[in-house]
């Protein structure tokens, strides 16, 4: 596991994952099989990395800054990367080179001939990969597929989203995310980030996205790091993107580190077809069908005699969710022990890697993009 000290790495894919695996005695497989993970913690701070170790009680000898010497032990089975996106594709390839199974968080590369050559190199060398593609899993978006697979919307039209919240400056209260997020030449940027993460949403709900028209914006252009100290913000921190889909379906979605929350959660969104409409975030869903749609009347020299909120029905749970990033980790590891189907590899990963490219481009020349279908 290389890059567990930062954020998304130590929380999401040791604690809440491997580590809470284990705390549950293992995945067990069914037929009496049970997988036991063991981490080996991989990165450029030992010191850190024994901390880490040292908190959770795990063998302190499977504490490495030595990557090479990790990958040449046999014992080593998947390699997971966690790292910034800068240096995930050379060391993707040497544990591709090593024969290790290949799991890792997005963008699996900073281009995407890098994010193919990696593609590529994994299907010619057989081993399995697989790419985080985390909010398909949340509850939300689990209830949000629950309405599409029954035939709730009908026809679907449209899908609109919006994400994001205030991300301090750094002057007044320290910033909630890294510096480098806001550098380009560190590979920061919100449509490098967020647009992988759209393009597996509409394509695993919606389908297949065909064009892409972006504005990406730096609204904030100054901002201090994590040593007070101001710097020039040379990376996008808002992106305005409008993508049509397969079937007809339109899609716009805001994306923000510069915008205050004025809905139910961080990210929502509200997709409407002819039957019906739902709006979905992390955890609740609310759904409005065709029969139950209210008449709105526009009249601006009167206030509003109605809570529009209150007509939406929550869709119910009807089942137990677990964290998003544990389930799609115990998927995985069916994946390379059982070879059970699993469809988010890294040429999944390379699409969203694609649409991150093509919504910058789209944004610098002021034109909608194709998005071409890609293939190995």
């Amino acid at each position: 596991m290389n890059g567990v000290t930062g954020r998304m790495g130590y929380r999401q894919h040791l604690v809440r994952s491997i580590l809470a695996l284990r705390e549950e005695g293992g995945l067990d497989l069914g037929d009496g099989t049970v997988l036991w993970p063991e981490p080996v913690l991989v990165g450029r701070r030992e010191h850190a990395l024994r901390v880490l170790a040292d908190r959770h009680g795990l063998d302190p000898a499977l504490v490495s800054t030595d990557l090479d010497a990790v990958l040449a032990d046999p014992a080593t089975e998947i390699y997971f990367d966690a790292q910034v996106t800068g240096a995930r594709e050379e060391a993707i390839t040497k544990a591709i080179a090593a024969g290790k199974h290949i799991y890792t968080e997005k963008p699996t590369a900073t281009g995407l001939d890098g994010a193919l050559r990696l593609a590529r190199l994994a299907t010619d060398a057989g081993v399995r990969h697989g790419v985080v593609q985390d909010k398909l899993f949340l509850p939300g978006l689990l209830k949000l597929r629950r309405l599409i697979d029954g035939g709730f919307f009908g026809r679907i039209l449209s899908v609109r989203g919006e994400f994001g919240y205030w991300v301090f400056e750094g002057d007044w209260q320290a910033a909630q995310r890294p510096s480098w997020n806001y550098r380009a030449e560190d590979g920061g940027g919100i449509v490098v980030d967020m647009f992988p993460h759209w393009e597996y949403v509409l394509h695993e709900l919606f389908g297949r996205v065909l064009s892409v028209q972006a504005l990406a914006t730096t609204h904030v252009p100054q901002r201090w790091d994590e040593q007070r100290k101001p710097y020039d913000a040379t990376a996008d921190d808002a992106a305005y993107g409008i993508f049509e889909i397969e079937g007809g379906v339109v899609a716009q979605i805001n994306s923000s580190w510069a915008v205050r929350v004025n809905r139910d959660e961080l990210v929502e969104f509200q997709v409407d077809g002819t039957e019906g409409s739902a709006v979905a975030g992390l955890r609740n869903c609310r759904a409005q069908h065709r029969s139950t749609t209210p008449k709105p009347v526009w009249n601006p020299d009167l206030p509003a005699t109605e809570v529009f909120r209150d007509q939406w029905q929550e869709v119910p749970d009807n089942a137990g969710f677990d964290n998003g990033f544990k389930a799609q980790w115990e998927l995985f590891l069916r994946h390379v022990y059982l070879d059970e189907p699993y469809t988010w590899d890294l040429l999944a990963g390379a699409r969203g890697v694609q649409l991150a490219e093509l919504g910058l481009r789209s944004s610098a020349e002021g034109r909608r993009l194709d998005v071409p279908e890609l293939t190995l």
